[in-house]
């Protein structure tokens, strides 16, 4: 019985909440429902989708764009000031493929604050993408990505770095998005 209430919560935040255009309604949603800890002026926008219940923490000030996966099977913190754009996706959980049984695994991801994920690039299960990295558009992040750089490619190389002297609210709404 708990394996179909979890599945049935999972359809309705996949297939109902997410096309909802009420901010207020999704984040109160995604917090009592799905159990997200989710800072103050964090917003998920419209069309986002997510692997299970529980296992994602947002910080303030952080913004999800639409037609975003979030896999929190391994668990994802996000910290504070933390942009996501659209259609990205992060990953924590895959296969073994050494293993014979080509066994499950989950590994968590860590992006921390004042990171710029830039639209549709992939971050894959246990990376930390550390505070104020830039990922470029479509660059997938296979390895850690180390403080204020800037990363693009495929796989994800070292092409800049960023200025450290970050002092800025990533907090975003639009209106019925």
């Amino acid at each position: 019985m708990a394996a179909l209430l979890s599945e049935l919560r999972l359809y309705v935040c996949n297939h109902i909440v997410l096309h909802i255009p009420s901010r207020r309604f999704r984040m109160a949603f995604y917090r009592k429902v799905m159990r997200f800890d989710i800072g103050r002026n964090s917003t998920v926008f419209l069309n986002c989708r997510f692997d299970c219940a529980k296992g994602l923490t947002i910080g303030t000030a952080s913004v999800i764009n639409p037609r975003c996966r979030l896999d929190s099977r391994g668990g994802i913190t996000l910290g504070s000031n933390v942009s996501i754009s659209e259609e990205v996706c992060v990953l924590t959980a895959d296969h073994d493929p050494k293993a014979v049984a080509f066994t499950g695994r989950t590994r968590p991801v860590v992006i921390e604050d004042y990171v710029f994920i830039g639209t549709r690039a992939m971050v894959l299960p246990g990376v930390t993408v550390r505070r104020g990295a830039i990922v470029g558009a479509g660059a997938v992040v296979s390895k850690d990505v180390e403080a204020f750089s800037i990363v693009a490619g495929v796989p994800a190389r070292v092409i800049g770095t960023r200025h450290s002297d970050l002092s800025y609210a990533a907090e975003y709404t639009r209106f019925l998005h």
